[in-house]
């Protein structure tokens, strides 16, 4: 498995807007992606912040998932909304 995490510092008051938009394309993402196993959407914890906790089967897979329409139209559309954004991968130790 792949991992990814984002943190998402969103301007003061545009957490109304952005959160639709990010739980579309949470939808989108494991609806339309095989690759996509879990997409989990967080708010509730710091102000103005949001975390994504997103599983894929590789690599490739989450970079099919940057490459699809939704996270395009997604990525376009909030880009004015965000003030900061932090994304970590991790890939799965095998034993």
């Amino acid at each position: 498995m792949f991992a990814v995490t984002v943190s998402f510092r969103i301007h003061p008051g545009q957490m109304g807007a952005f959160l639709p938009l990010m739980v579309t394309n949470a939808r989108a993402s494991l609806t339309e992606e095989p690759g996509c196993h879990q997409f989990d959407v967080c708010a509730d914890g710091p102000p103005d912040t949001v975390f994504l906790y997103e599983l894929y089967t590789d690599r490739a897979a989450f970079d099919a998932h940057l490459a699809t329409p939704h996270f395009k139209n997604f990525d376009a559309a909030t880009a004015n909304m965000v003030a900061d954004k932090e994304l970590i991968t991790y890939s799965s130790v095998r034993q």
